[in-house]
């Protein structure tokens, strides 16, 4: 695999929302040419059948893989949680994956109450439940679907009144019970961040798994010997099945923070 250094890494997600793990790859491995795929003409994902997802996923790969990426990441924890398995079978480059980090939260917790919020397919997914029987144990984990959040990042409301009122909505029931640390168990939902700080108690922390998954991502490219060697500008390509205007706004709106 060595030959393949030079080679990007691809990255997708049912949207925009697994930017916030682009984020974290660009600062950890600056010198890494990266190809981000956006399927947002099928987002979102947190509703649809693990069938629908597992198709749209391997569909996704196709794509990266035909632009020459070395290592795929699954900046989606429903893609994740339906698929990754079924990808890591059927294509020979490393996947890397993301899921709602439970372990650390319960882990830090104070008042052994945890909350995550996550999508439908997430909360429902066998890998999920898993994850919490596993790192949770002793700790009382408080779930909420974050219904209709996706939608907003997709749409860049993040600054409307109404998502505050729907965030406050979702958050109210966690804060009742004391949790202090808040899992964001979707990539879109750090953008939302702005948000969360006018609603959150100074106790309450927010999870985001994104900095873990591109430290795992540096990880699998040094343990496969396909870290760059490259010392000029990296180049990074940005893909959607949506609307070409919407990403390119985006990441204005990213890049400018």
């Amino acid at each position: 695999m060595k030959d393949s250094n030079i080679n990007p890494i691809g990255v997708f997600d049912s949207g925009l929302g697994g930017l916030s793990v682009w984020l974290e790859l660009v600062r950890l491995m600056p010198n890494e040419d990266i190809i981000y795929f956006a399927d947002s003409g099928n987002c979102p994902y947190g509703n649809r059948s693990k069938e629908e997802i597992i198709d749209l996923s391997i569909r996704n790969t196709e794509f990266l893989l035909g632009k020459g990426a070395k290592i795929i990441v699954v900046a989606c924890n429903t893609a994740t949680a339906a698929a990754i398995k079924i990808l890591r079978k059927k294509f020979d480059v490393p996947f890397i994956g993301m899921e709602p980090a439970v372990k650390p939260a319960a882990k830090q917790t104070k008042t052994q109450h945890i909350g995550v919020l996550a999508t439908k397919g997430t909360l429902e997914s066998e890998r999920f439940q898993e994850t919490k029987n596993e790192y949770a144990k002793g700790v009382t984990v408080h779930m909420q679907i974050g219904e209709g959040l996706v939608e907003i990042v997709e749409n860049q409301q993040i600054n409307e009144r109404s998502t505050l009122i729907l965030l406050q909505q979702y958050l109210q029931p966690m804060l009742a019970h004391h949790v202090d640390k808040i899992v964001l168990g979707c990539t879109h939902y750090p953008f939302l961040r702005p948000v969360f700080d006018k609603l959150l108690p100074q106790n309450v922390d927010l999870v985001n798994p994104a900095p873990a998954v591109a430290r795992q991502t540096l990880r699998q490219l040094e343990h496969f010997e396909l870290q760059t060697k490259n010392t000029i500008e990296p180049k990074y390509e940005f893909y959607t099945s949506g609307n070409e205007e919407i990403l390119e706004s985006f990441l204005k709106y990213i890049q400018a923070k």
